[in-house]
Parts: C-alpha cells; structure tokens; sequence
C-alpha cells in the first residue's frame, strides 16, 4: 500500500521575531514494514535545511532563520510504502514471560524500561492499574492485547482536552485525554507493572471511509510499540482499539512525547507564538515517474498558499478604535 503524507506547520508571532531555530520529525522511517520512497521539507522563510540521525535512527532535519520573520511555515511531503502486516496472534506460548525476561536480559532495552518524562508513575497510576488488573498473569501478549481494549473503553478521546506538555495524571483525573495521553499511560503501565520494553511512537494514521477511528485525521497520531518475544516490536493504539497495521505510518520512536515531537525549537524575541497544524494522509497509487512529481489536490495547494501569506500589518489607531468600542458595548 502506497500513502501520500502531507504536513503543515505554522507558527504566526505576535511581534516581529529576529531569530528560529528549529528541529522537525516529520520524516517517515525506513525498516521492514515501511519505506519512504521520497520526501521534502518546505520552508518559509527560505533557509537552508539540514538532516542527521539520531541513536533511535529516527530522521531529523534542522534549521536556523537569522533574519527578522512574522511567521514561519513547515510543509513536509512523503511518499510512503507499507508492508502488509502479519496478523498478531491472541496469545504466545506457555513459557512467553520467561522468554521475554531471558530476551530483556540479553539485550539493549534500558531505555525503554525505565520511567521517563511524560511516563512515570504516580499514585493515580497505581490506583489504575488495579482498576485494570495490570500485572503479570496469563502470557505478556494476552495481558497486552486487554491493557489496550481496556484504555480505549476507560478513556474518552477528547481533542484539546490536554497539552502536550500535560503529565498522565491530568489525563487519569478527567478519564479523558488525546493519543498522546493514552499512549503515556499504557507506556506507564507496561514499564512499571509488566516489566516489558514499551516505546512511544509518533506519526500519521490513515483513516478510510470504512474505519471507526475515535482520532482526528487532520493531525498527527502516536501510539505504542511493545517488545515481545518470536514477534519482535508489536504496535498497539489505545487511542482506537487498534494493533499495529499498514494504517499506521511511523516517523519516530522515543521513549515518549519528549524525545520525538514534530517539531522542536526557540525563537529570539519579545513576542507570543500561535500554532497551526494541518495533516492529509490519502493513498496513493505508488511512485511517480521520473519526470512527474506527486500530484498535490487542489484543496492543499490552496491551504499552503494561504498559510504562506503574511499576516496583514496592523493598525494602532484602528486597534485601539476597536478596542473602545467593544469596552463600550460591554459597559452598556
């Protein structure tokens, strides 16, 4: 399956900056279940990009604007080839956690077992996974597959409803949250009460006419992985009652929200930030040839355009004209 990914990110200040510096994940992986046979970065202001792999080998581009900027505009355009990926089974073999700890024991997972930043535990998720029954019992890929049936009916899925810099325990107390939050509190559970390596995984789900995803498809998705035994890194998606699928096109993976965010970086200036986000996942019918590029839909190329628009300049005079005028209305 072929997938068209496109990316847009603004940031619009509220004064003149004179400096960004920006770090993106945006770049689709290469492994076993994906390639990403073309990708581009766009950026306005124009400015030279450049890109490196970091110990995760996850694909990063960076950049820096020196020059005084009212805005800055990300695009980020893929071309993605997904594997069919084979079934998960219900259950692994009587002898799986003994596997598992002889693997974990063997192996380089310390990163991944440990709490970290956005996945730590607290009293709230302790509370929790007695609620939920979270321990070591049947075998690891059983109590993976009810974990995540579990959160998906606990939890409602509510845009906005957290930041991204939110702490699970926000998310444990309003029984609400986003992806990200799902995932921090499986990556919480698995690490703290299973003893299993478990990842973040950040990226973009494709949602067809036909499936009945609680997640927006016009931004971003994140999700699990978790590290089990004859199966290697398993994908599950609290956020849709999902495992991992040829749906679930990966750019990052870290040990949460922390390490792997789309984008990263500072500005130089007296000023406030305004972010916008716009994501279009549609499949594609594979590579174009050689003297093609990608055909862009209409509705994308004018959403960029727009985007690319200088915010219009202000008016003192008219802002504070403005500004009496409502302070009257609301005196009366």
């Amino acid at each position: 399956m072929y997938y068209t990914v496109r990316h847009l990110t603004k940031f619009v200040y509220s004064n003149d900056v004179s400096e960004s510096i920006m770090e993106t994940r945006m770049h689709p992986r290469s492994d076993a279940l994906q390639r990403c046979l073309s990708f581009q970065l766009s950026v306005s202001p124009r400015c030279r990009v450049f890109s490196y792999r970091d110990h995760l080998n996850n694909n990063v581009h960076h950049f820096d604007i020196p020059g005084g900027h009212a805005q800055l505009v990300i695009v980020a355009e893929s071309l993605v080839e997904m594997e069919e990926v084979a079934p998960v089974p219900a259950f692994l073999s009587p002898d799986a956690w003994a596997a598992l700890d002889a693997d974990v024991q063997a192996g380089d997972f310390w990163e991944f077992l440990f709490p970290s930043e956005f996945a730590k535990p607290s009293p709230l998720l302790a509370e929790l996974a007695m609620a939920l029954d979270v321990r070591r019992r049947d075998d690891p890929l059983m109590v993976l597959h009810d974990l995540n049936n579990k959160l998906y009916h606990y939890f409602d899925y509510v845009p906005k409803s957290t930041d991204v810099d939110s702490p699970i325990d926000v998310a444990l107390t309003q029984k609400c949250g986003v992806c990200q939050d799902f995932s921090h509190v499986m990556i919480a559970l698995v690490r703290e009460y299973l003893k299993i390596p478990c990842r973040y995984v950040s990226g973009y789900l494709y949602h067809g006419e036909r499936d009945n995803d609680r997640s927006i498809n016009s931004a971003t998705h994140a999700w699990v992985e978790c590290y089990l035994p004859q199966l290697g890194w398993v994908g599950f998606d609290p956020t849709n009652w999902l495992v991992g699928s040829d749906r679930h096109i990966r750019t990052a993976v870290g040990r949460d929200y922390a390490d792997v965010p789309p984008t990263h970086g500072i500005f130089r200036g007296s000023a406030s930030s305004k972010l916008s986000v716009a994501v279009q996942v549609s499949p594609s019918e594979g590579t174009p040839l050689l003297d093609q590029e990608m055909p862009v839909p209409e509705d994308w190329s004018m959403l960029v355009e727009k985007a690319q628009q200088l915010p219009a300049p202000s008016n003192p005079v008219a802002d504070h004209i403005k500004h009496m005028q409502q302070m009257q209305q609301a005196q009366q």
